[in-house]
């Protein structure tokens, strides 16, 4: 989900998260906003992503028929990822370039 709060959520304080999957699952639960909450009361970008899950399993009878997978990173760099089910992949480049230009 696109929506700012729900499917990405990003405070420069803490960090950030973002979902991808069924989105109205995710705007139902705020699952990004929740994950960046628990990394500022001291989770790791891992756990924030657990509990937020979690809480999608919780509020929808039917989540097994249907996929969600969270990605957060903490303003230290740590990262974490979590879905509903096996096979969400994702990338991690942790070597920063800067992009040549044209001009």
């Amino acid at each position: 989900s696109p929506i700012i709060g729900a499917g990405l959520f990003v405070d420069d304080e803490v960090g950030g998260a973002t979902c991808t999957g069924l989105g109205e699952s995710v705007i139902r639960t705020s699952a990004s906003t929740i994950a960046v909450e628990r990394m500022r009361y001291g989770a790791t970008p891992q756990e924030a992503c657990e509990e937020a899950i979690k809480r999608i399993v919780k509020k929808h009878d039917n989540w097994k028929e249907f996929q969600v997978g969270i990605l957060a990173i903490d303003k230290q760099g740590r990262y974490g990822a979590f879905a509903l089910h096996k096979g969400f992949t994702y990338a991690l480049n942790k070597e920063l370039k800067t992009a040549e230009a044209y001009g």
